[in-house]
């Protein structure tokens, strides 16, 4: 199969994975511990039914959603994933214009192989792309976590997604085997240079993660200090309990995303699509969801949005798809997502997204 002929998915995760070296292809397609949650993403999509609906009014339809203040063309992001020159040598630029050129949005992890200011420079001034994001990982000095938050003001960055779900990696025992270690053309641009803090001396007994790596972790206090630092939104991303997403409405959230990490941190973590509904009930319309994980079609975006999510994000598909084909295949994976999106309106009789809702479901067995 060539990318030229892809027609899903599925066949850029193929292409993909004879396109990648086998170090690469655990880092990317691989999870945490046994990979359960990781499958279970999947699953708990393919799990849940639309039910058809006929002969309604649908002229005039659309994909277009409202977050954080603006209209989009979509409700579809590229989430953020590290180190795409792996995949690519054109890296995040590549799948950046390629979100842009079919309207999607774009999430810039801080561990981008491209400068942020290579790749907001080259989509910031397209007038049709989707919103345009930068993670961030908490940083062990908070000068370097102001540095990043003010470099991504600077660049064109329109809101920052503060990952909270890894204080800590997961036990990634595919990348163990594979012997997975990022290439030096691949590496994080932004995190060169030694720790701000040497590492703290241990006794017997004591623990290197709870008794020096989690000193640093973030915590709520954490979030107000960010808040205090930016202009820009700040988007919560890895929440899955109701609770936290009550603490991150308190804590001025303006926004939250349903994840799991792609099933890369803790294992057995319930699927996103089992727990997007808990989350919907806790916030209602005060706080816009974003859901991610295990997104493989248009169908399932619809899905999303009927439980309760704003918008969604897709990460693994768009990383596969650079792999296969560069930007042009991104920009084609995501058109794909945009076309199965409207065909599953259409076919359950939404003409816009505020048409879908629970009673899109069918009822589970």
């Amino acid at each position: 199969m060539k990318a030229a002929t892809a027609v899903s998915a599925t066949d850029y995760e193929v292409l993909a994975c004879h396109a990648l070296d086998d170090a690469a292809w655990s880092y990317f397609a691989g999870g945490a511990g046994d990979e359960l949650t990781l499958r279970a993403n999947r699953a708990a999509w393919d799990a849940i039914a639309l039910m058809p609906r006929v002969l309604r009014e649908l002229a005039g339809g659309h994909t277009r959603v409202e977050l954080l203040g603006r209209t989009w063309p979509t409700p579809l992001l590229v989430a953020p994933v590290a180190h795409q020159k792996l995949a690519h040598p054109d890296g995040e630029r590549a799948s950046a214009m390629a979100a842009a050129a079919q309207g999607t949005g774009f999430v810039l992890s801080t561990q981008t192989s491209v400068p942020m200011e290579h790749v907001a420079a080259a989509v910031r001034d397209d007038a049709q792309r989707g919103p345009l994001w930068f993670q961030l990982y908490w940083q062990r000095d908070r000068g370097l976590t102001s540095e990043l938050v003010q470099r991504a003001e600077a660049a064109g960055f329109e809101a920052l997604v503060l990952t909270v779900d890894a204080p800590v990696q997961g036990p990634r025992d595919r990348e163990r085997r594979a012997g997975f270690r990022v290439p030096a053309h691949a590496a994080a641009v932004h995190l060169h240079g030694p720790s701000p803090r040497p590492l703290r001396p241990l006794g017997d007994g004591d623990s290197a993660l709870f008794d020096d790596l989690l000193l640093d972790a973030p915590a709520w206090r954490d979030v107000e200090w960010l808040r205090g630092q930016t202009r820009l939104p700040l988007v919560l991303k890895g929440v899955l309990h109701p609770d936290d997403a009550r603490d991150a409405q308190r804590a001025g959230a303006a926004a939250v995303v349903v994840s799991n990490h792609g099933g890369r941190t803790l294992d057995t973590a319930p699927a996103t699509a089992d727990a997007l509904p808990a989350m919907a009930d806790a916030v209602g319309d005060a706080l816009p969801l974003l859901v991610d994980g295990g997104i493989r079609r248009g169908t399932d975006v619809l899905k999303a949005i009927a439980l309760g999510a704003r918008a969604v994000l897709v990460g693994r598909p768009a990383v596969f798809a650079l792999a296969a084909g560069g930007a042009p295949a991104v920009a084609h994976l995501l058109r794909l997502l945009r076309d199965e999106l409207e065909i599953a309106m259409a076919l359950t009789g939404c003409r816009t997204l505020g048409d879908a809702g629970p009673a899109l479901l069918a009822p589970r067995r």
